[in-house]
Order: C-alpha cells, then structure tokens, then sequence
C-alpha cells in the first residue's frame, strides 16, 4: 500500500507540472492572438489591393504576351509550403504535410522550421518573416518563372475561418490568369499595361506570400490555444482521479494502521 501511495504522488507531481506547461503555453497563445489577427487582416488588406491592380493589367490586351500569363501543358509545379517554427499545436502542421502528400510530384520550398524539418531546410521563417524576406523570395520564383524554370506556382497555407476552424488549402499565385466574366473597365495605363505587369508580378507575389505566412501563424497560434486548453482540460480531469485514488490509498492505509493497533492493543 505504501508503494502504491508513493507512486500516486509521483504522478500527481507530474501531472501538476504538465498542467502548469499547458496553461503557461496556453496564456502565451492568448497574448499572440490579437497581434497575429491584426498582422493578417493588414497584410490580406494589401494583397487583395495588389491582386486587385493586377487583374486590372491581366485583362488588358498588351499583357497576354507576358510571360507571367504563360499556359504551359507542362507539370513542373513548385509549391510554397508553410508550416509552424513550433510544434504542439494540435493537428495544425500534420494537417498541412498530409494535403503536401497530394503533389508528390512537386518541388517544395518549405517555409517555417517544421516544414524545414521535414522537407528540407526552411526557406522563411513562419512566425518572423519579414516583408524584406518575402520580397526576396518572390523575385527569385519571378525571374525563375519568366525562364521557363517551372511551370505554375502555388502557397499552401492555413486558411483561418475562427478559433475553432482553420484548414489547409492552395492557392496557385502563377501563372496569371484573365477572368472572363469580370466586368471591363477603361483604364490608361503609363507608359503601358506590359510594362507595368513586369513590374508589379513581384510585388503582388510578395504580398500573397505574406498574407498566406501570417494567415496560417494565426491559424497555429489559434489551434495551439485550443490545443492547450484541451490538455490542460484533460490533465485537470487525470489530476482529480490521481487525487481521489491518493485520498482513497491513503485513508485504507491509515484504516489499516488503526485496525493493526487495536488488534494489538487487545492481544
């Protein structure tokens, strides 16, 4: 009884420590939730701008010829895949490397240290990428893409719907398509439409890299508080068992001691 006793309040000790670990992470992913929210609404504000003013240059006709609006029958797709720097965070990075698992055919460029651990070295950071850093990437894929190096690019990230939601999903950034059914609108372009597309393709890919980086870190930072929260829920309800199994191993042994000294008391 007494090894029973010792064991329980070893677990109970640890137990205690993994549920003060799971509410300090927890209040952690709290206080990173409104920054990330405010980061991904700012950074999605600019890449609708962006794309907006790039699909007014796509419909025009001077730009068809631009490399950026190349159809090639060819696969040679390359894909941005963006996981956390960090882990416990519920389903959050398997869920991004199982949708990866549906383009084996793909050159993947990871972003955030666990897709760096599992394809390759990271190219960014997930959680301090810096617009400098994104812009450096996106006009390397440009250039490369304009060569003919590949032949459509995309970003697979998390897409945020609230606390209790996010998904993964991809988003093909190139080539660069015309909607047919969008309305035309007159538009002068200086010195011409051709001109600035070549110009703008690297600033609207830096922007739609950026909104999808900050969107899946809020998308982590949201499942890690819901991760937390549930393994501090779980591990309140083992503490209580441990606590009750302690209450009831001790008291049979105390019920114990007292039969063992009254039976000896009457000999």
């Amino acid at each position: 009884m007494g090894a029973d006793i010792k064991s329980l309040r070893t677990r109970i000790k640890s137990v205690k420590s993994t549920l003060q670990l799971t509410n300090a992470m927890g209040l952690v992913a709290s206080s990173k939730i409104r920054r990330a929210t405010e980061a991904m609404q700012k950074s999605g504000a600019y890449a609708a701008a962006v794309s907006d003013a790039v699909s007014l240059l796509v419909a025009s006709p001077e730009c068809r010829k631009s490399p950026y609006m190349r159809q090639s029958e060819g696969a040679r797709t390359r894909l941005l895949v963006i996981a956390g720097d960090r882990g416990l965070a519920g389903g959050y990075n398997a869920n991004v490397f199982r949708l990866a698992k549906e383009y084996p055919e793909a050159q993947l460029i990871p972003i955030g240290k666990k897709a760096g651990d599992r394809f390759g070295e990271e190219t960014l950071s997930s959680e301090k990428c810096s617009g400098a850093d994104a812009a450096a990437l996106a006009r390397h894929l440009c250039e490369e893409f304009a060569a003919g190096e590949y032949d459509r690019l995309g970003i697979l990230y998390t897409q945020y719907h609230s606390m209790l939601s996010q998904q993964a999903a991809v988003k093909w950034v190139l080539p660069l398509t015309r909607d047919e059914n969008a309305p035309t609108r007159s538009v002068l372009f200086e010195p011409d439409a051709a001109q600035i597309l070549q110009a703008a393709v690297p600033e609207y890919l830096t922007g739609q890299i950026v909104a999808a980086i900050r969107e899946s870190f809020c998308s982590e930072v949201a499942a890690r508080r819901m991760a937390m929260d549930s393994a501090g829920k779980n591990a309140q309800q083992m503490l209580d068992d441990l606590q009750l199994s302690y209450n009831q191993a001790r008291q049979g042994t105390i019920t114990q001691e007292i039969t063992e000294i009254v039976a000896g008391a009457g000999s």
